[in-house]
């Protein structure tokens, strides 16, 4: 008896594993059908905008077919950006080269962006070539697509997390014109992309009632979209809060109710997230060396007080508190600080609050982590001057850092010297609060903006285009949702207040000699802004309505200075001045809660 409910049990299992196999082979072929059919589309519709080119048609008719295969596009984008973003780069990134700064190389863009550039808003049809050879690229990216999309296997898991990662990026480049930047057709283009992620949600489990209330909630934000449709007038914060937000928390909510196992991936957003602005929704660890580079509450402690220690110094007169104050943010108020001797420093001394939420460190991204940017400023000889190994003999000989960096360190037998810049990053990582009255708003409490800042809110992420490089929610420049590469820019800061020359700081040019580099600087956050002045590499504007003024007239181009490689746009952005007074007073809402 016992051996025939054996049997019978084993014959069940067999059947429902060959049931579940069955149901991911079916769901990942639906998914890819699907697939390659809107790929077909989207081809077809690049081959009619190379027709009405060739055929020297106008450049209205021009325009409306680029925009119809922009819309045929977001239809896939869930799918390759996520399966293939190298890929993606090249076919709707932005229309600047993209470096390989290890190999010295760089190669140029293509892709929508690119055509973008060459048609609106004035066409010249001595360019026609050029377009075509675009659009005739585009398409062998559309064939390298198809050709992987028929060898990959898509599973259920992999298909919500690039759903999710659709809605993040909605957020973040979508809306605010990332990847529309001339024709600011992004707006139009959200609600297809959201549609987008319906089908493949219904190979998964298309009775699913939660399904049916997200679907509804999509369709409301298109028609959003729909009706609401001008870029500079969009209201972000709406349709964020009212929308975007309450679609994330449904397709989680789905993922649970079809017990679908997070993604086993190191990423920089936590997988159990509902929304982008979730408090704890980064992950600190996705930016370390290795897994022994982790960030600990004990390494922290330890790090505190190694930070505040100036024994660090050669003088023992010099900390890394000395610089970085923490009731200015950790910055020092100052344009530039000043060396041991007395010197001034040539940089701005940055923000340390979410600076482990970046890929490179320093204004010249010299270094790629934490745990290097630190030795790199101890033993700097204008600003610690200190040794490494000096400090690492004391550490040896103090009993109260032995007990700390046992604790921190348990399975060490002494102290290491690795673990000393290890601590000191742990204790940088520990200060990310995001606690302002930007994220409480966007928790839910309404409150916490008032409509002056949430005009500001739009204005950033809209008309004024300060979200294209400082994404939201990190304000930073490290480029969602991915948050795998930090971006540099070239704006043309000018040298002095005077506003007459040109900064001569030639930036990460200075360690890479790419021409693209010339004046190239890390997009810092602009979170906790407000109580770190001064600004830019070099301290020059001393206000945050100085900044906003600068970026109004287009950076050192629309200063009129020589700057060929400004990554910045350089026309005017035409804010008024109670726009510009929007913008600051919307900047100053992501300060911290202890620096408010």
């Amino acid at each position: 008896m016992m051996k025939s409910k054996y049997y019978i049990l084993l014959f069940l299992a067999a059947c429902f594993l060959f049931s579940c196999k069955k149901n991911e082979v079916s769901t990942t072929s639906s998914v890819k059908q699907d697939l390659i059919i809107d790929l077909n589309k989207l081809n077809n519709e690049i081959v009619h905008f190379q027709k009405l080119v060739s055929n020297n048609k106008s450049q209205k008719e021009i325009v409306e077919q680029f925009k119809k295969s922009r819309l045929a596009y977001k239809k896939v984008e869930w799918a390759i950006e996520y399966f293939m973003p190298d890929i993606a780069r090249f076919m709707n990134g932005p229309a600047l080269d993209e470096m390989e700064l290890e190999e010295n190389k760089s190669f140029e863009p293509h892709g929508f962006q690119v055509i973008e550039e060459i048609i609106y808003p004035e066409y010249n049809i001595a360019d026609k070539d050029n377009v075509i050879k675009e659009s005739k690229i585009f398409q062998s990216n559309i064939k390298q697509v198809q050709n992987i999309f028929e060898v990959i296997t898509i599973s259920d898991n992999h298909i919500l997390d690039a759903v999710r990662q659709t809605v993040y990026r909605v957020i973040t480049l979508g809306i605010t014109g990332f990847d529309s930047p001339i024709l600011q057709s992004s707006i139009s283009e959200t609600g297809e992309s959201l549609i987008s992620v319906l089908k493949p949600m219904e190979s998964i489990n298309s009775n699913s009632k939660t399904l049916e209330e997200l679907k509804k909630l999509t369709r409301s934000a298109q028609k959003y979209c729909e009706e609401n449709n001008n870029f500079n007038t969009f209201n972000r914060a709406i349709f964020i809060t009212e929308y975007l937000n309450p679609i994330s928390k449904k397709i989680k909510t789905f993922q649970k109710e079809e017990n679908i196992k997070n993604v086993n991936k190191t990423s920089p957003l936590k997988p159990e997230i509902e929304t982008l602005f979730d408090k704890d929704a980064f992950d600190v660890n996705a930016f370390v060396l290795s897994q022994e580079y982790n960030f600990t509450a004990d390494k922290s402690k330890l790090g505190e007080k190694l930070f505040y220690d100036t024994n660090l110094s050669k003088n023992n007169n010099r900390s890394c508190a000395s610089c970085h104050n923490p009731e200015k943010a950790f910055t020092d108020g100052l344009k530039t600080n000043v060396s041991l001797t007395g010197s001034n420093l040539a940089r701005n001394t940055p923000t340390l609050t979410y600076a482990s939420l970046q890929n490179a460190q320093f204004w010249d991204m010299r270094q790629l982590d934490l745990e290097k940017q630190s030795v790199d400023v101890i033993q700097n000889k204008d600003e610690m001057h200190g040794s490494m190994d000096d400090i690492h003999a004391k550490i040896l000989l103090n009993k109260e850092y032995l007990a700390l960096f046992k604790k921190a360190y348990p399975k060490t037998a002494k102290p290491e010297a690795w673990q000393i810049q290890n601590a000191i990053a742990s204790y940088v990582r520990s200060l990310n609060a995001f606690d302002s009255r930007f994220d409480e708003y966007m928790r839910g409490n309404k409150n916490a903006l008032n409509n002056e800042e949430i005009e500001g809110m739009n204005l950033f992420m809209g008309k004024a285009k300060c979200a294209t490089c400082h994404f939201t929610p990190l304000f930073n420049g490290t480029v969602p949702p991915s948050y795998s590469k930090s971006e540099h820019e070239v704006i043309g800061t000018p040298q002095d207040a005077s506003g007459k020359k040109l900064s001569p700081d030639q930036g990460r040019y200075i360690y890479n000699k790419m021409p693209q580099l010339v004046g190239a600087f890390k997009t810092p956050t602009v979170r906790n802004a407000a109580v770190t002045a001064p600004y830019m590499h070099n301290g020059v504007f001393k206000t945050l309505e100085e900044v906003v003024d600068f970026y109004n007239k287009g950076g050192g181009q629309g200063l009129g200075y020589e700057v060929e490689n400004q990554t910045l746009p350089f026309d005017e952005l035409k804010l008024t001045k109670n726009e510009e007074k929007a913008l600051v007073a919307f900047m100053k809402t992501l300060t911290d809660k202890k620096y408010q």
